[in-house]
C-alpha cells in the first residue's frame, strides 16, 4: 500500500500517510527529511517563489529552493493571499431539485416548523442569571424529562452593558434560539433590568405561541425557582403532545462545520461532507457552509457556483466585509491556521480554506445570510461568521439548522443546542477517541469506498434526525457563544 497520497494529478506534493523517515523512497521519490503524518512532500524540483499546488490549487509559494522529496511547510512556504480582491462574475448556475421518498421522523410543530428533538430550552437573556437557569436546568431534568427529549439550559456573559451591533447580536442569536424547531417548549429567564430585556426580545423574537413559549422575569418574583418550576410543568405538558412523524427529507436543513483540521480533512471527512451536500440539495433540503476567514483563499470557486449575480454579488461583499473587520483591528486575513492545524500539516490559509469549502461539494450557491439569518432557501448557503467552533455552531443553530455535522482531524467534545455529529477525517482519532466521534471518514484512506460511506454517512445523517443521539448529546456538551466586537459599558 502507498504510503504518499496526491490528491489531484495537477499536484505538486504529495501527503504522507504515515510518519515517514528520511531516505524511503515511493513513486520514484526518495525523501530528503522526515515526514510526519499529513504533511506535505514536494515531488519536483523548484524555485524559490514558485507556486504549491494542492487540490489543483495554488496554496502559497516557496520562500527558497527546494528539491523533490523535501518536507513542505512553514519553514519554505509562504501564503499567496492578501487584503481585498476584485471579483468577476462569471456567469449564473441553474439550481435544480428531484423528488424523492427519503424521509426522517421528525416533528410537526403547530406552526408548521418540523424539529428533530422534542425538548425544553432555558434560555437566558443576561449573564446576571446564568445560576438561576442552571439551577431550573436541574429541576427541569429531574422533574420534567419523561415523555420528552430532556431539558437544557443556555447561558451566556452578554446581554446587558453592550452597544451597537453587540447588542443587535445578541438579541437575534437568542431571538433565534427562541424560535429554533428543536424546542418544543422554552423558558426565556430574564433579570429584569437589563438591554436585552423581556419586553425588547419578544420584539425580535416576532409572533409568539404562549403555549410554547413562557418568560419568567426573576426581579419581579417572590421565588423565581418555583415560578420556573410552575413554568416547566405548563412547558413539559404542552411538549409532550409532540409524537415523531414521516417528514420529508427536503425539510432537513444541515450545518457544515470542521474545527482542528489536519491535512485528510479536505480529502476525507469534508470531501465526503460535499457529496452529502450535493445529494441533499438535489432533493431540495437545504446545507449552511460558514467560516468566512476559512473561505479566504478558495472564495473565488464558492463565488463561480453563485445561482445568479444577486448571489455572487452577496458572495463578494461577505467576504470584502470580514477582511475589513480584521483591518479595523489591524489585523492580517491571511493567518487562520492554528497550531493544531499547523501540526496536522496544514500551512497557509489557503490550503485549509480548500479543504474546508470541500464540505460544499459542487452544490449551487442560492443564498448568502447574515450573521445568524435564518436559512430561507434550499441549496448551499453561505452564512457570515467566524470560525471559532463554539461561536459558528451557534451561529449555524440560530441560522436554524437542524443539525450540524462537525469534522475534525485532531477532535473536540464541543457540542451545540443541536445534535453535532462528529466526523474524523483519519482512523487514529476516530480509534482514540470513540467517545467522541461518530463516523470514521478516515476508511477512504484504507481503501474504503466512497460511494459505500457516503451511503452509510447519509443513513446516519437520517437517524440522527430520526432521534438516534450523538456522541455530544450523549456526552451532555451543549452550549452556546455570541460573536462579540464592541464596547462593553
Amino acid at each position: 500500500m502507498n504510503k504518499l497520497i496526491k490528491i489531484n494529478e495537477n499536484d505538486n506534493v504529495a501527503i504522507a500517510l504515515e510518519p515517514l523517515k528520511k531516505g524511503y523512497t515511493e513513486q520514484g521519490i526518495t525523501l530528503l527529511d522526515d515526514i510526519p503524518f499529513g504533511h506535505k512532500v514536494l515531488l519536483k524540483d523548484l524555485n524559490a517563489g514558485e507556486t504549491i499546488i494542492k487540490y489543483s490549487n495554488p496554496i502559497g509559494h516557496l520562500s527558497c529552493d527546494v528539491k523533490a522529496g523535501s518536507h513542505i511547510h512553514e519553514h519554505n512556504l509562504k501564503t499567496n493571499l492578501g487584503d481585498k480582491m476584485n471579483y468577476t462574475f462569471s456567469g449564473e448556475n441553474e439550481f435544480q431539485t428531484e423528488k424523492t421518498d427519503l424521509t426522517f421522523n421528525g416533528y410537526v410543530r403547530d406552526d408548521g416548523t418540523v424539529g428533530i428533538r422534542n425538548e425544553i430550552w432555558i434560555i437566558s437573556t443576561v449573564g446576571c442569571i446564568n445560576n438561576t437557569v442552571r439551577t431550573l436546568e436541574k429541576i427541569g431534568q429531574n422533574e420534567f424529562s419523561d415523555g420528552i427529549d430532556g431539558v437544557f439550559g443556555y447561558t451566556h456573559p452578554y446581554g446587558c452593558s453592550q452597544m451597537g451591533e453587540d447588542q443587535e447580536n445578541t438579541r437575534k442569536i437568542l431571538a433565534s434560539l427562541v424560535n429554533h424547531p428543536n424546542a418544543g417548549g422554552v423558558l426565556v429567564v430574564s433579570l429584569g433590568c437589563e438591554n436585552t430585556n423581556v419586553n425588547t426580545l419578544k420584539t425580535y423574537i416576532g409572533d409568539i405561541d404562549e403555549n410554547r413559549v413562557k418568560f419568567l422575569v426573576t426581579q419581579d418574583c417572590n421565588d423565581e425557582l418555583e415560578d420556573g418550576r410552575r413554568l416547566l410543568k405548563e412547558l413539559h405538558t404542552y411538549v409532550k403532545k409532540f409524537n415523531r412523524t414521516p417528514v420529508s427529507l427536503e425539510r432537513l436543513i444541515i450545518g457544515f462545520k470542521c474545527g482542528g483540521s489536519d491535512a485528510f480533512s479536505g480529502i476525507t471527512a469534508n470531501a465526503l461532507c460535499g457529496r452529502i451536500t450535493e445529494r441533499l440539495t438535489r432533493i431540495g433540503a437545504s446545507a449552511i457552509l460558514t467560516e468566512v476567514p476559512e473561505m479566504f483563499g478558495a472564495e473565488h470557486l464558492l463565488m463561480k457556483r453563485a445561482e445568479n449575480r444577486e448571489t455572487f454579488e452577496k458572495t463578494v461583499r461577505m467576504i470584502n466585509d470580514y477582511k475589513t473587520y480584521f483591518e479595523n483591528h489591524n489585523q492580517v486575513c491571511y493567518e487562520n491556521p492554528s497550531p493544531g492545524n499547523h501540526d496536522g500539516g496544514l500551512t497557509t490559509l489557503e490550503e485549509k480554506s480548500l479543504g474546508c469549502i470541500q464540505k460544499g461539494g459542487q452544490a449551487v450557491v442560492t443564498d448568502v445570510l447574515d450573521y445568524g439569518e435564518k436559512c430561507k432557501k434550499a441549496g448551499l448557503n453561505l452564512l457570515t461568521g467566524s470560525g471559532n467552533d463554539i461561536v459558528s455552531t451557534t451561529n449555524l443553530t440560530a441560522s436554524g439548522a437542524h443539525m450540524i455535522i462537525f469534522t475534525t482531524g485532531r477532535g473536540t467534545p464541543l457540542g451545540a443546542p443541536v445534535p453535532t455529529l462528529k466526523i474524523s477525517s483519519n482512523s487514529r482519532l476516530a480509534v482514540k477517541k470513540k467517545n467522541w466521534i461518530d463516523f470514521n471518514a478516515g476508511e477512504l484512506l484504507n481503501g474504503g469506498d466512497f460511494s459505500v460511506l457516503c451511503d452509510n454517512l447519509l443513513d446516519l445523517i437520517i437517524s440522527v434526525a430520526s432521534g438516534k443521539k450523538t456522541r455530544n448529546e450523549e456526552n451532555g456538551c451543549r452550549e452556546i457563544s455570541i460573536f462579540k466586537d464592541g464596547v462593553i459599558m
